[in-house]
């Protein structure tokens, strides 16, 4: 691991300049996640938020193609062959709040998941004491992407 990498508990900043750094943050990312995460992705559409998942799912080695759960609010992807923690990637623009988000029973997911929420922050929070908050921005003039991440508790 380089000096730029993610570390638990520790914030951290990176440029993203095409798809694929957003991937290999994800990937990185993935390195310091157990089951019982939730990741809570922030940024406006074309952000690279799916992208970043994508990436996410890579370093965990879950199954099955990651894409955007927008029509269908969440899907589930098994753990690997190394047995590692699953995914479960959800999109909550459509949630109208609290009650949608409790039907989907997330909770229980995160024994032994890793569970990420797109347009998540302000609903999903109160799942976990403890959770990574990652901040994709685009320049209004650039394709070049900004993530920032941080770890919040609720203590």
């Amino acid at each position: 691991m380089g000096a730029s990498d993610p570390v638990r508990g520790a914030a951290g900043r990176r440029e993203l300049p095409e798809v694929a750094d957003t991937e290999a943050l994800g990937a990185g990312l993935a390195r310091i996640l157990r089951a019982g995460d939730l990741v809570i992705l922030d940024g406006p559409l074309g952000a690279g938020k799916t992208a970043l998942t994508r990436g996410l799912a890579a370093g965990l080695g879950v199954r099955g193609r990651v894409s955007s759960p927008t029509f269908i609010i969440a899907r589930q992807h098994a753990p690997g062959e190394g047995g590692g923690p699953g995914l479960i990637h959800v999109d909550a623009y459509r949630l109208g709040g609290l009650d949608d988000l409790d039907a989907l029973d997330l909770d229980t997911d995160l024994t032994d998941s890793v569970v990420v929420v797109e347009w998540g922050e302000g609903v999903a929070e109160r799942l976990v004491d403890e959770y990574l908050t990652v901040r994709l921005r685009r320049a209004d003039d650039s394709d070049v992407r900004t993530a920032e991440w941080e770890w919040v508790s609720h203590e």
